[in-house]
């Protein structure tokens, strides 16, 4: 909010202003956007990837491009997810106040997440299994969200909803450590003892994931393709954690130590140069790399410090206004339905023959998937996701039967 004038302090400029929250809700929508683009691109680049006995040959020959289209996004998904699901809990554990209850806070997380996914996944099986029983297991296994621990069909059906396993599980592990830490914090007096407690647990939380990664791949020896040693909550909550970590951050800070222009905009360059080198590290040192083994963890940590440096800000930026674009937040709007459909809608194109052959169709590839994906994900957005997102209304925050007539019992 703007601060108002008194006598002796001069009136701000506009351009001086702090940041409206509305505002950082659009920078929040085109994170989606950015992240959901990237998911696309990334998996268009891995269907024209050829292999062979001397490794992948991906369809960019610059390596700087490569990395560009290479980029991995999805920790940005757990970061930004992880920060806003926990400021609540954050805030109530540092300065008091109360949570909505697990149920409540549950429920909201169904209705946001399972009409579309379910719809999708009974859809995409269907068409792949048009006998019955069909692959049984593949179909009970993403209904649970369970198929991130199948190292066989962890990728089956809609492939990139292995990271929804892991949502998922999130939300129910916050759900129980989210009131746990503020019962934890209330008894402490000071402020600072309230805040280390918090900052200590989410610091635990992300060493736990590298602590693994590091028994896996160097102790013992396990392969990058062992995809439920590597893509599995042991060794991906690291990017949870540098999101909770980041609420416990501006929690502790509050309006304080907002960062001005001249040192956010450094620390933004900064972070997105940290991604784009660790991508670019990551391709070339191969599947069994240091930048790779620990891609994960240290792209979480470079995601929280972009966050940080867009939201905690006393004056709007240039990146800022980039992220408030329409097309990109227009982009964040149909984020999740982009997510969901953009497999089925390339593979159901490249099996129709649309696509076209060889590396060098790559482009062209990915223009087509990207605006057919775009068309299928806004009409989703507004058949599926918004009718379905009304029935969050039917509960207040604290997870009670709203009263849609107030006066009923007057007439």
């Amino acid at each position: 909010m703007t601060a108002t004038a008194t006598p002796t302090t001069p009136p701000r400029t506009p351009e001086s202003r702090e940041k409206p929250p509305s505002r950082r809700a659009g920078d929040i929508d085109s994170f989606r956007g950015l992240a959901a683009l990237s998911t696309v691109a990334f998996h268009v680049r891995q269907e024209y990837t050829v292999y062979d006995a001397q490794g992948a040959h991906p369809p960019l020959n610059t390596p700087g491009v490569d990395a560009l289209f290479s980029f991995e996004a999805l920790d940005l998904f757990f970061v930004l997810s992880a920060f806003l699901l926990t400021s609540s809990y954050a805030r109530a554990a540092i300065d008091g106040g109360s949570t909505r209850p697990a149920s409540a806070f549950l429920f909201r997380r169904a209705i946001r997440i399972l009409p579309l996914y379910v719809l999708a996944i009974l859809v995409v099986w269907a068409t792949r299994n048009p006998t019955l029983p069909g692959n049984w297991r593949d179909l009970a296994e993403h209904l649970t969200f369970t198929h991130v621990f199948d190292q066989e069909r962890i990728f089956y059906t809609l492939g990139p909803t292995w990271s929804l396993s892991l949502e998922v599980l999130f939300y129910l592990v916050l759900a129980g450590l989210g009131p746990l830490a503020v019962r934890a914090c209330r008894p402490l007096r000071r402020r600072g003892s309230r805040v280390a407690v918090c900052a200590a647990g989410c610091l635990l939380l992300y060493a736990a994931p590298l602590a693994w990664i590091t028994y896996a791949h160097y102790g013992v020896g396990i392969p990058h393709t062992d995809w439920v040693a590597y893509f599995g909550p042991q060794a991906r909550f690291g990017g949870f954690a540098a999101g909770m970590g980041l609420a416990v951050a501006r929690a502790a800070l509050g309006d304080r130590a907002r960062l001005p222009r001249r040192a956010a905009l450094p620390l933004t360059a900064l972070a997105l140069t940290g991604l784009f080198c660790l991508s670019l590290l990551s391709r070339q040192s191969g599947p069994e790399g240091f930048t790779t083994t620990y891609y994960h963890p240290l792209a979480s940590a470079l995601w929280m410090l972009l966050l940080f440096s867009t939201f905690h800000i006393r004056q709007l930026t240039v990146w800022n206004t980039f992220l408030t674009a329409r097309w990109l937040t227009f982009v964040g709007l149909v984020s999740y339905s982009l997510f969901i459909w953009h497999e089925p809608v390339m593979l159901l194109l490249h099996n129709a023959g649309l696509l076209p052959q060889g590396t060098s169709g790559f482009p062209w590839a990915l223009l087509i998937v990207l605006v057919a994906a775009l068309v299928t994900a806004a009409a989703s957005y507004w058949l599926i996701e918004y009718p379905a997102g009304l029935l969050a209304r039917l509960k207040d925050t604290n997870g009670h039967p709203r009263n849609f007539y107030p006066d009923a019992a007057l007439r």
